[in-house]
């Protein structure tokens, strides 16, 4: 980003970046929001998408997909004297079948048969491993949505979370940044500090700090002007 997640770059090239970015955060402090809730919604449609694939293959299986794959795992603990395999259930591997053809007189005639469906043998291993798919995938972002929801509403867990995933940055820093920055703000700088080398962000962050009040001894003295 801007050539700021690369660490060797001039100096002088350096501190225009840095004071451009830094003008971009202090002038647009706590104006992020909307964007930041905007991509918390498409996760929670993300999430959202995933139940109702499950519930419509549920609908489209007659009321059989959402316990399938528990099902199948109870099959497998069974005796095999008492075992009924769901996936015969859902997937028939045989059927019968009525075949016309003419017979010696010249009428149509009907012959019954049982018939081999050998795509239902593939089929029922597919929708085996979406089941578990989709239970994974939802689950997981089930998580991502309580996260959000657990950094939107806890400004003490937004401050952590910065301090633990960019140790060189001061705590005091990282509480006057977030007590003075909104919820979209503090998704912004987790961003820009994935995106930009360690030292950069840090000297980036406690600039703005000193740009909020904050009067840190140990780098308001050589902060930039």
């Amino acid at each position: 980003m801007m050539d700021l997640d690369i660490g060797v770059v001039s100096e002088v090239e350096k501190k225009q970046k840095k004071k451009l970015l830094l003008d971009y955060l202090y002038d647009n402090l706590k104006n992020h929001n909307w964007w930041a809730y905007r991509y918390f919604f498409c996760e929670l449609l993300a999430c959202l998408n995933i139940i109702g694939q499950m519930f419509l293959m549920d609908r489209f299986f007659e009321g059989a997909f959402l316990t399938f794959g528990l099902e199948v795992m109870a099959f497998a603990e069974r005796d095999q004297e008492d075992r009924l395999d769901p996936m015969i259930y859902v997937f028939p591997r045989m059927t019968k079948c009525t075949f016309h053809k003419f017979g010696a007189s010249g009428d149509v005639e009907k012959h019954d048969a049982l018939c081999i469906l050998p795509l239902n043998i593939v089929n029922e291993k597919i929708y085996i491993f979406l089941w578990f798919w989709f239970l994974i995938l939802g689950a997981l972002s089930a998580l991502v949505v309580l996260y959000r929801l657990v950094i939107i509403f806890s400004p003490r867990i937004r401050a952590y979370l910065l301090y633990i995933r960019f140790r060189l940055i001061k705590r005091e820093v990282i509480n006057v940044i977030v007590k003075k920055s909104k919820m979209g703000d503090w998704f912004l700088f987790y961003m820009l500090g994935q995106n930009v080398d360690n030292i950069i962000f840090k000297e980036v962050m406690h600039e703005l700090a000193r740009r909020l009040g904050h009067q840190g001894k140990d780098f308001s003295a050589n902060s930039e002007p």
